[in-house]
């Protein structure tokens, strides 16, 4: 199986929809990580995902905003539809492929992890480097600092 090449296909899809520009993607010479200050067995994971929410009547919850759920009782769906992969070679039927909370839980429990974050959170794609670094990244940090996370696990859609 060959791989996507997503960079490309974003980068033609941009022209096709008629931009100016070609898509600019995110560089930075610095990344804000940084090794976590105790032994991973004793730190609280928490887990960041791209999937959207929906409402009572699976409809998309917008405008599309940072959120925050209980790990105890997550929804069995999310909204995906407006994401862009590759739908004849994988779906989204296993929710643990992007929420992994049975994973991490046993992990807890095996002691290769302190805990779970008592939340998960969720950053919908905005496509917006600006609303990322201005807005959703400290919202989520705030929300992680909250919950005494030590590690965030960032998992994309």
């Amino acid at each position: 199986m060959a791989s996507v090449p997503y960079m490309l296909r974003t980068r033609d899809w941009y022209e096709a929809q008629g931009y100016e520009r070609p898509y600019h993607w995110a560089h930075f010479e610095k990344v804000p990580f940084r090794a976590a200050a105790k032994p991973l067995s004793e730190c609280r994971v928490a887990i960041v995902t791209t999937a959207g929410q929906l409402d009572g009547d699976d409809r998309p919850v917008l405008p599309k905003r940072v959120y925050s759920h209980p790990t105890a009782t997550p929804p069995d769906d999310f909204y995906t539809q407006d994401l862009a992969w590759d739908r004849e070679a994988t779906h989204l039927d296993d929710r643990s492929s992007f929420l992994p909370i049975e994973q991490l839980e046993e992990q807890a429990a095996a002691g290769r992890i302190g805990s779970l974050a008592p939340r998960f959170h969720g950053v919908p794609t905005e496509y917006s480097q600006r609303r990322t670094l201005e807005i959703d990244a400290p919202d989520v940090l705030t929300r992680l600092r909250e919950d005494e996370a030590d590690v965030a696990l960032l998992v994309p859609l």
